[in-house]
């Protein structure tokens, strides 16, 4: 077994596209009309074949509460493997990138943390 696709919630499809393909660096794999909102989902540009990741709509109620009580709480939604934090948190903050936590250095990891301008933060970790 293994993981195929995973989601995070977003505010808004097209604004979280362009941020995780523009800013981010991701490549656009799907996007579906499914009605009133699309399958949009991303790999990275190193594993084009591996585990995608789908804005998924926060439309539904508890999805919206969710996503807003996890940002309150400083909580990331998900994590980003880099081979540099220092180096991609410098690269993300030229384009404007907004950090809740610089690169920390944590026993023999180092992390950081952004706003994704779609109602999440997200932690990016180098091992």
């Amino acid at each position: 077994m293994k993981i195929v696709v995973t989601s995070i919630f977003v505010e808004d499809q097209d604004k979280a596209l362009k941020f995780y393909s523009e800013t981010l660096g991701f490549v656009k794999k799907h996007d579906v009309p499914t009605g009133e909102f699309r399958w949009i989902t991303l790999v990275s540009p190193e594993e084009q074949e591996g585990t995608e990741l789908l804005l998924e709509p926060n439309n539904h109620p508890i999805a919206k509460e969710y996503q807003k009580k996890l940002f309150e709480e400083g909580i990331p939604v998900t994590m980003f493997g880099v081979e540099d934090v220092r180096k991609e948190y410098d690269r993300l903050l030229k384009q404007g990138v907004k950090f809740t936590m610089e690169p920390t250095e944590m026993d023999n990891i180092k992390i950081a943390v952004f706003d994704d301008t779609c109602g999440n933060l997200i932690q990016i970790i180098q091992n």
